[in-house]
């Protein structure tokens, strides 16, 4: 199976490659942890995801590194207005993602390095970047590293080196291109910081945040490993800078692919709190959404794309995955019957969910490939699917699953039903009988955003609750 990614480097869709065969280090950059990660960040993070689990489906053995940024700007700012100590104030929001993953389904990652346990590693880089003569202290005991003393600065971005400002100096962590200059390695203490401080051979201080993963991800890939994520926000000055901090003292390539994922937006508008569309994982959560709808929704767009976030398309989601769970039961109860082979299959959908995959990860075409297997197991399942084909199917869909995570296995058992929801299918039923379809279908719906899907069948309507 020959991958094809886009590389951001080179800004082309190329074969994927790594240093070693069959082995992939993978650097995401995480979270800053100064309140909940919002969707739009959960975008890149499950881009992320399918990416390692499409690696894995094809084949490849992932190491997988994703910092937390748990010093900067903001962290200082927030634990300063929270009146707490910088540890105390971030540790919540660090449990808060860990939470967030684990309802999303996101594999979790080989190491998870923060960036106040490798303040020594940042430390020894700023050192090496000294000796090549490609960083300098100035007069407030700041260093800052010179972008004009890097030949390669800017080829990640793809900036024009003849308008570099040499010699202006950049203390904010995040800049345009526009204001390209000399950007921060260690920044000198000053009174706004607290006592957020460390002690260096050039001065009392703290890191500067691209240089964080640069420290981190070496320490742990390497100084040349094979792909490097985030969002495209990230591309520059970020990751721009890392590639400078790292090249300059190791004379290596530091990264041989560069993926990024595109913004989220919210009902065509860029989400912002003064909108009233800004939402958190928890804010989706306490409305009735499942981690796993809103994984689907997060999912269900090419990662180069920007998506469009709606309500329709997550109530779009509950119902395409109530489709997948009907069958998934269905295959489940034939599997577990006693009965002879018929002959019946269910074709197979996995070249084409492996070629949609293996082509800069096509997740719509992914889904479809889902969805045909899903309409043609329904079809077999119609036509005398035998027991053992049942089991096979189910296979394939596992298959398909190790990469989309969102399908549930396991429903079958009888499941309690509430009273309350009891009494909402009986009125569904009562309505039905009368042939009051728009009252119908506005119980069905209700129910499932109680979190319970009903099915129609010959012996009347039957009650599973909507996998979380």
């Amino acid at each position: 199976m020959e991958l094809r990614f886009y590389n951001s480097m080179t800004r082309r869709v190329e074969p994927f490659e790594t240093l070693a065969p069959g082995k992939v280090g993978m650097y995401t950059c995480g979270p800053t942890v100064y309140n909940f990660a919002h969707i739009g960040n959960f975008r890149a993070y499950l881009f992320e995801d399918f990416l390692r689990r499409t690696l894995e489906f094809a084949g490849y053995e992932v190491r997988q590194v994703m910092n937390l940024t748990d010093v900067d700007d903001k962290t200082i700012r927030g634990s300063q207005q929270a009146g707490k100590a910088l540890k105390d104030y971030t540790a919540p929001y660090i449990a808060a993602f860990f939470e967030d993953l684990k309802a999303l389904n996101v594999e979790p990652a080989a190491v998870y390095p923060a960036a106040t346990d490798h303040i020594p590693e940042m430390e020894a880089l700023i050192q090496a970047l000294f000796d090549k003569g490609i960083a300098y202290k100035s007069e407030d005991g700041s260093v800052y590293f010179s972008v004009d003393k890097f030949p390669g600065y800017g080829k990640l971005a793809h900036l024009d080196r003849s308008a570099l400002r040499s010699g202006v100096r950049i203390d904010a962590d995040e800049y345009d291109k526009e204001g390209v200059g000399d950007f921060a390695l260690w920044k000198a203490w000053d009174e706004k910081d607290g006592d957020v401080v460390w002690d260096a051979p050039w001065g009392r201080g703290r890191p500067g945040w691209h240089l964080e993963c640069s420290a981190m991800s070496m320490k742990y890939l390497g100084e040349s490993f094979d792909l490097h994520t985030g969002g495209i926000d990230n591309l520059f000055p970020h990751h721009e800078n890392e590639i400078a901090q790292a090249e300059a003292v190791t004379g290596k390539p530091f990264v041989r692919t560069w993926m990024h994922c595109a913004h989220l937006r919210v009902n065509g508008q860029k989400m912002s709190k003064s909108l009233g569309n800004f939402f958190t994982l928890r804010d989706l959560q306490a409305q009735g959404w499942a981690g796993r709808e809103i994984r689907y929704v997060l999912l269900n767009a090419q990662y180069r794309q920007p998506l469009n976030f709606t309500f329709e398309a997550l109530a779009a989601a509950r119902t395409a995955l109530a489709r997948v769970d009907e069958c998934v039961d269905a295959l489940t109860a034939r599997a577990a019957q006693p009965g002879e082979d018929t002959g019946v299959r269910v074709e197979s959908q996995l070249g084409a969910f492996g070629a949609a995959l293996a082509d800069d990860l096509n997740a719509p075409e992914a889904f479809a490939a889902l969805f045909a297997f899903v309409r043609a197991a329904n079809a077999a399942l119609n036509a005398g699917l035998p027991p053992a084909g049942a089991a096979a199917a189910l296979e394939e869909l596992r298959r398909m699953d190790r990469v989309l995570g969102f399908v549930a296995f396991g429903r079958a058992a009888k499941e309690e039903v509430p009273a309350e929801i009891q009494a909402l299918a009986d009125a569904r039923a009562k309505a039905r009988a009368e042939k009051n379809w728009a009252e119908s279908d506005r119980l069905r719906d209700e129910l499932a955003a109680k979190g319970w899907q009903v099915r129609d069948g010959k012996d009347g309507q039957t009650l599973k609750p909507l996998a979380k």
